[in-house]
């Protein structure tokens, strides 16, 4: 293969169709309620939704499936084309197709039909996951990784490989990077495990860490719905809990290959597996509270690659959301030189307060100019990605001028925030906010917790360490 190597996707792909209306009656005849039908579409599902999610903005992705001569196949075929590049197995049999029958947006019913057999894979199908740049198995019990199981194991041996499970599928091969069971799988394949049970945190961790044990996988990533993710790794240890950055109250239809798709792309791109782990949480999230897999915009939208933003536009894009929606937008700003639990504490309590939080962050000239020399100790990008990578904070614009009077009149925030160590009346951001209604408040601030004071801590602790001894 020639140009950048393509990320693939192994798996079973059905057709999702889902049929909305309003129930505002029961069946004369049944206890059943009647649906007025208002609209009917069709979409890719189980490794077809996984496949094109990995492929939004561009990215080069194969899908090795199986697919048949049935009208299923071919809505699958026209819905993919020129968002992946397919790699057929033959199909013994009709594509499965899953009909939800939803009233005022909530599933009444699922009808599934069809199903057959996966045949073998040919000589296209080892030659594009020996040259894949990280590989998805997206299993939904369909049997499309066991036909594909020997190039899947050689595969994890020298590439990033993620599995996303099914209690009737295969189980992962080994040397797998990362398994994403969600809660209810993990329960499933870990039942009769001796001194497992519950719904704690703890008893997902066992869980993981066995399944992380059986399938000799590196790590075993539960999803844990609101609470986030869990993640676990063989032979016990402290679990890593990445909570979801905001509740999504939307349809989680398909969360899972969002989830799945993301962390695999992540891992493509160089991300750690924590890294990866993080975007996949908030990429489900914002999938989710978007309207999930029905939501049209997903399939309408079309597969090319667009320019990477700049963080200041998608700040500014994110408040115009929030405001669109009737939500209320938040901001905070400082220079956050070292980010301590004061900044920890302020950043978790302003979020709180609305829908978003966006960190309005002094550039690395600013804070020089307010600081003085040997300020800043880290640069504005790493000082973007810290705040960035903390739940509470939803996005970082970065200013140049000494205040940010300007940038806010770009975000026009409902509510300005600042830590007690200001009073509002001493605030020059206050005034801009009158302008459009929006309100400076301040919150309490932990104390004993300044950037100044942890750096003269660690000079004086440096200076005693180097001073000769007697």
């Amino acid at each position: 293969m020639t140009g950048p190597k393509p990320l693939v996707v192994v798996g079973d792909v059905l057709l999702d169709e889902d049929i909305e209306g309003v129930a505002t009656r029961l069946a004369p005849d049944a206890p059943a309620p009647v649906v007025d039908v208002t609209g009917d579409r069709t979409h890719p599902g189980g490794a077809g939704l996984a496949a094109a999610l990995a492929a939004r903005g561009g990215r080069d992705v194969v899908l090795v499936t199986a697919l048949g001569d049935d009208p299923a196949s071919e809505a699958v075929r026209q819905q993919l084309s020129g968002r992946v590049r397919l790699l057929e197995l033959p199909l013994h049999g009709t594509l499965p197709v899953k009909t939800r029958v939803l009233a005022g947006g909530r599933p009444l019913v699922r009808i599934d039909r069809g199903g057959g057999t996966p045949g073998e894979p040919d000589e296209a199908v080892r030659e594009a996951l020996a040259g894949a740049h990280a590989v998805l198995v997206a299993d939904y019990g369909r049997h499309t990784a066991g036909a594909v199981r020997p190039h899947l194991e050689e595969a994890a041996r020298r590439t990033p490989l993620v599995w996303d499970p099914h209690p009737r599928g295969e189980a992962p091969v080994p040397g797998a990077r990362l398994v994403t069971p969600n809660a209810g799988e993990a329960v499933t394949l870990c039942a009769g495990t001796p001194g497992v049970s519950g719904a704690s945190l703890g008893a997902f961790a066992e869980r993981g860490t066995a399944l992380a044990e059986r399938w000799r996988a590196a790590g075993v990533a539960v999803t844990l719905g609101e609470r986030g993710v869990l993640l676990t790794r063989p032979g016990g240890g402290t679990p890593m809990l990445i909570p979801a950055p905001f509740h999504a109250d939307g349809d989680p239809c398909g969360a899972g290959d969002c989830f799945a798709a993301t962390t695999v792309a992540a891992l493509a791109d160089g991300l750690l597996p924590e890294e990866a782990l993080q975007r996949a949480v908030a990429e489900a999230a914002a999938f989710v509270a978007a309207g999930g897999a029905g939501n049209p915009d997903l399939w309408h939208t079309p597969a090319v690659p667009v320019p990477a933003q700049d963080p200041a536009s998608d700040a500014f894009e994110l408040a115009r959301e929030v405001r669109a929606r009737g939500g209320t937008v938040v901001a905070t700003g400082g220079c956050f030189d070292l980010v301590h639990a004061g900044h920890v504490g302020l950043l978790e309590s302003a979020r709180r307060i609305g829908d978003c939080l966006i960190v309005c962050l002094n550039s690395d000239d600013s804070v020089t100019r307010r600081k003085g020399p040997g300020r800043p100790l880290t640069t504005a990008a790493d000082r973007a990605r810290v705040l960035a990578a903390l739940g509470s904070v939803d996005a970082v614009v970065i200013f140049e001028e000494d205040t940010p009077e300007r940038v806010l009149g770009r975000l026009r925030p409902d509510v300005w925030v600042k830590g007690g160590d200001y009073s509002v009346q001493d605030l020059p951001e206050a005034e801009v906010l009158r302008t459009w209604g929006g309100q400076a408040v301040v919150l309490p601030y932990l104390d004993g917790h300044s950037t100044s004071l942890l750096a003269r801590r660690a000079a004086d602790a440096v200076a005693v360490a180097l001073k000769p001894t007697e």
